[in-house]
């Protein structure tokens, strides 16, 4: 498959009091062309950092120290200026943020917050841009059109509001579109129309997709792959369905295991005992050892390196070294494994 964007080796680095901080250490990712990546993880596993690299919008503390953000003949890990990202942020890679009142403006009407991207990336003016408003309007699901253009953020709500932020993403016209917590302050019924609505976008405008989430609902529903993130690293990668019903890591199967789907009446929620690694410190093998129960001696000394599952599935775990003993996912995995395997097949 044809690569869009491509991740090598990448090491991200934060000054904080002092100190220094590796919340990115050593991704390496592709983004294939016309496809939707799922990116999850806990708060803090270092989501929204790697994208904020792929955007140039990493805060001032913080920098790229090694490795290399691949896109259309660039190496975005070495941009230095605003000027140098101003040619792919918005035009070619745009991203639809999780609070979408932060990202409109509550003095200005939402079709000319539209219409301000579709005349600077699209070069179309006066009465070309403002029916191109109009019909990316209709794209995302906004109806009286002519009167919505005139409204404020403020006459909204909340859904709709979100809409409008995707339509100005879109507005842009990218290659890349990178979702970050799209649907999380929405409810249920409005989340599924978003992402259903992102999914139509996808198609329609040949879009590759990363979306970042905590939640696996989320991903089921709009991912063509998935790569589990834990503390700055990328420990699980493949197709949807390998990575839920196939899972290879121990904390791909903690994640799965607190979905609320699986858990059993009067039984507590399933919850991951333990906290995130420090990452101002130096982590020795696999960052995941010191809360995982199935943890062998080599997990606390040597990083795992990524063992093939299949041509598409990789994880990264002392567990699949052929030397390892055979050590079975819990047993309500075990039976939603099965099931979901059956349902695929069928």
């Amino acid at each position: 498959m044809e690569s869009t964007l491509s991740i090598q080796n990448l090491v991200i680095k934060f000054k904080l009091r002092g100190q220094t901080l590796t919340a990115i250490r050593d991704i390496s990712l592709d983004l294939y062309k016309g496809e939707s990546l799922a990116i999850v993880g806990e708060s803090g596993s270092g989501k929204s950092v790697l994208v904020k690299s792929i955007m140039g919008l990493l805060d001032k503390n913080g920098y790229i120290d090694s490795g290399k953000i691949l896109y259309n003949g660039h190496d975005l890990a070495k941009f230095k200026t605003e000027k140098d990202w101003l040619k792919i942020r918005g035009k070619q890679i745009a991203m639809v943020t999780q609070d979408p009142m932060t990202s409109l403006n509550p003095l200005k009407t939402v079709g000319k917050q539209i219409e301000e991207s579709v005349v600077l990336h699209q070069n179309l003016k006066g009465k070309e841009a403002y029916e191109k408003t109009l019909q990316l309007l209709r794209d995302v699901g906004i109806h009286e059109v002519e009167r919505r253009y005139k409204q404020y953020p403020h006459e909204f709500s909340g859904g709709m509001r979100q809409r409008i932020v995707i339509a100005i993403a879109v507005a842009c016209n990218p290659d890349v579109l990178i979702c970050d917590e799209p649907t999380t302050a929405l409810d249920v019924t409005i989340q599924a129309q978003i992402l259903q609505l992102l999914t139509n976008l996808q198609q329609k405008y040949g879009l590759s997709t990363i979306y970042i989430t905590h939640d696996l609902g989320v991903v089921a529903k709009v991912a063509d792959r998935i790569a589990v993130m834990y503390a700055g690293d990328i420990i699980e990668v493949g197709k949807t369905d390998e990575v839920f019903f196939n899972a290879k890591h121990p904390y791909t199967w903690a994640l799965i295991s607190s979905l609320p789907q699986l858990g059993e009446k009067g039984e507590e929620l399933y919850s991951i005992k333990g906290t995130p690694p420090n990452l101002f410190k130096e982590i020795k093998g696999d960052a995941f050892a010191p809360r995982n129960q199935y943890a062998l001696k080599i997990d606390f000394v040597e990083r795992p390196p990524f063992f093939k599952v299949s041509d598409t599935h990789f994880a990264r775990t002392w567990l699949l070294d052929l030397k390892a003993p055979k050590v079975e996912p819990p047993k309500v995995l075990q039976a939603f494994f099965e099931e979901g395997r059956r349902y695929a097949n069928e």
